[in-house]
């Protein structure tokens, strides 16, 4: 009896062991990603307001070095060296680079309530490196030249008008659409960031009341991390149920350090927004962009569809849909990627099956997120490549030009329920002959289940 009273404990503790986490497949080296990480870490040094206190970095960088010697071993790569600065603008974000380099924004260390709050962000960034998710993600797009990559990588983990300036001169041209990290991986860096946290000595619940301030963040707080690190779904909820399985270690009582660090920032000068820190916002040229080519690309995405599209127009994965613009036709403008000439293309669930319906919640969501937004009542029928699509047109004012534009919007309801869209976007003077383009595309696409 005694045997098996201990069995039941083991099975018990078994069952409520912490989440195995695996590392997502990556055909980088981890010296590409150092590589990519410094190349990208020098152009952030350049750009942005760099925070010069000795006594803020020296508590970011014992508290940062503290989390790095507990990463798991299996997750340690000896190449990467992590290091940490301070961003002088008030809004709450940090991102790290592919090898170890990190940035914080002085916003996110004077709006954490607790030494906890603070150090849960960092340990969230640092599970994104130490998971290799920058090059891990670029694995589901083209290989492209690591060195290449650095502009658009940056662009991405940045946003604002800095990212897309810089991943503007990237040879690639990717913009704020590449690398920004999915909800799988977001899930994973939460996990791990709790398990480092907790080996490090910090509660790992103060992870999910810091995120719990990011949300409810309004305005020029919380939404820029937010559009790299999308919520996995009960963020808080999922955190606060890992970190009942782990037992912090050597727990951190002394937080001396952190109150200097942000008394320090409270005798500074505010910190400026990300927006007033800049020079003005750029504006794309929409006269500069090439009009379609004749002669045509196909693209296979996973397992839904292929699609064939002008050939000086580049695929730009996404998280949940691909876009594919010509140069000069995707950057940034208030804090958010915009793409001028060019086609979006995703396929969602939806349980509506009536096509119209769906249709017209799927537009309602579109004006609803932008109040620029001018509809077209009327939907038609247009049979392309053999299939009935549903068809409207939207009328708005592009945040990237500040000029009118028109949007096609193609919808299709398949067989498994997969509601499918496709929107066709160009300047309103140079609609009616980016319309055929756009019908073109949308008669192309091949459906592989």
């Amino acid at each position: 009896m005694a045997v098996a009273g201990v069995t039941l404990v083991l099975a018990a503790v078994a069952l409520r062991a912490q989440t195995v986490i695996v590392a997502p497949d990556n055909k980088y080296t981890p010296a590409e990603d150092v590589q990519l990480g410094r190349q990208a870490a020098a152009e952030v040094e350049k750009e942005m307001p760099i925070l010069r206190d000795s006594e803020v970095l020296s508590w970011l960088e014992s508290v940062g070095q503290r989390l790095v010697a507990d990463i798991p071993p299996e997750f340690r790569h000896s190449e990467f060296r992590y290091a940490f600065q301070v961003v002088n603008v008030r809004e709450i974000n940090a991102f790290a680079l592919p090898g170890g380099p990190m940035f914080v924004n002085r916003g996110m260390i004077s709006q954490s309530r607790t030494q906890g709050e603070a150090v849960s962000v960092l340990a969230h960034e640092i599970s994104h490196v130490a998971l290799r998710h920058g090059t891990a993600q670029a694995t589901k797009a083209k290989k492209y030249e690591v060195g290449a990559m650095a502009g658009a990588v940056l662009g991405a983990l940045i946003g604002g008008k800095w990212g897309g300036a810089v991943a503007q001169g990237s040879e690639i041209g990717l913009g704020t659409y590449f690398l920004r990290f999915s909800r799988e991986y977001e899930r994973q860096a939460d996990l791990l960031g709790s398990h480092i946290m907790a080996a490090a000595g910090y509660d790992p619940r103060e992870m999910a009341s810091m995120f719990q301030i990011i949300q409810k963040q309004g305005g020029a707080g919380g939404p820029e991390w937010l559009s790299s690190h999308p919520d996995p779904g009960n963020r808080s909820e999922a955190i606060a149920r890992e970190a009942a399985l782990l037992q912090i270690q050597n727990a951190v009582r002394d937080t001396r350090a952190f109150d200097t660090a942000r008394s320090r920032l409270s005798q500074m000068a505010p910190a400026p927004t990300t927006k007033n820190a800049t020079a003005d916002e750029g504006i794309l040229d929409p006269g500069r962009v090439a009009a379609p080519a004749a002669s045509s690309t196909t693209y296979t995405e996973g397992d839904l569809f292929r699609v064939s599209v002008p050939s000086n127009w580049r695929e730009l994965p996404g998280n949940d849909s691909v876009t594919f613009a010509p140069d000069g036709a995707v950057g940034e403008a208030a804090g958010q990627g915009v793409i001028t000439h060019g086609m979006v293309i995703a396929g969602t669930r939806n349980e509506m099956r009536d096509i119209t319906a769906a249709t017209e919640a799927f537009v309602e969501s579109l004006a609803a997120s932008n109040p620029n937004v001018r509809r077209d009542v009327r939907y038609t029928r247009t049979t392309l490549g053999r299939r009935q699509w549903l068809r409207t047109t939207l009328a708005n004012r592009s945040p990237g030009t500040g000029h009118d534009e028109r949007i096609a919007v193609f919808t299709l309801l398949l067989d498994d329920g997969t509601f499918f869209y496709a929107l066709g976007i160009a300047p309103q003077d140079r609609f009616a002959s980016y319309d055929a383009t756009f019908r073109k595309v949308v008669g192309s696409i091949q459906f592989l289940r």
